[in-house]
């Protein structure tokens, strides 16, 4: 079964801490977070700061995606936060592997995410030291936004690979993930799918958790 990854980008910043016990208590399998700098992408968000000032809550993960320029430059506070997985994107850096290798060695699960016209190519040989690779299936910088269908491609190619070369490597999918395109990521071969709207943007977060796992079988 798919796992549940709650983007707190969608909840309450000003009720954050209930919000994320609301996902934990309704069976979220990690906590995510979007570290947006406005450079990277437009949007900013928040900081090492509030993961860590959330950490301590955790009863799940922290998933951390690191939607920033030089995230060599930064990836340590994040770890020192509390990352339990920390992504980076490999549009954003030159020399992905010394950051993989920085990170992993501090005992930090490693993932690197690509946008949605980024072919999977540049990201195949790195595949071997990465614990998750993260599709977008949105254009990344703000939630809300509506799943582009040839992300289903994407993960199926992706799976394909890891499977065919038994590497270990998890497959998760952020953006636009609903209880209308959930059925279909799964299909299609994600082991998490991130989602914020369709999880905080409801009266029960709980429920609405527990109607997404529904809808993916």
């Amino acid at each position: 079964m798919i796992k549940i990854a709650a983007s707190i980008l969608s909840a309450d910043f000003t009720n954050m801490g209930d919000a994320v016990k609301q996902a934990q208590k309704g069976g979220a399998n990690l906590i995510h977070f979007d570290v947006m700098d406005g450079h990277f992408v437009p949007n900013i968000t928040f900081g090492n700061a509030m993961i860590a000032a959330l950490k301590p809550q955790l009863t799940k993960p922290a998933d951390v995606h690191l939607m920033i320029t030089n995230p060599e430059e930064q990836a340590q506070k994040y770890i020192d936060s509390g990352a339990n997985y920390l992504t980076f994107h490999i549009e954003a850096t030159k020399k992905p592997e010394k950051l993989i290798q920085k990170i992993k060695k501090q005992g930090v699960k490693t993932g690197i995410s690509i946008k949605p016209k980024t072919p999977l190519k540049t990201i195949t040989p790195l595949l071997p030291n990465l614990d998750l690779v993260l599709i977008m299936s949105v254009e990344p910088g703000f939630g809300g936004q509506k799943f582009i269908p040839t992300s289903l491609e994407k993960i199926k190619t992706l799976r394909k690979t890891i499977d065919t070369k038994g590497y270990k490597t998890l497959i998760s999918v952020d953006g636009g993930i609903n209880a209308q395109t959930i059925h279909s990521v799964n299909q299609a071969g994600a082991d998490i799918a991130v989602a914020g709207s369709a999880i905080f943007q409801t009266k029960n977060i709980p429920q609405a958790i527990k109607k997404l796992k529904e809808a993916a079988r």
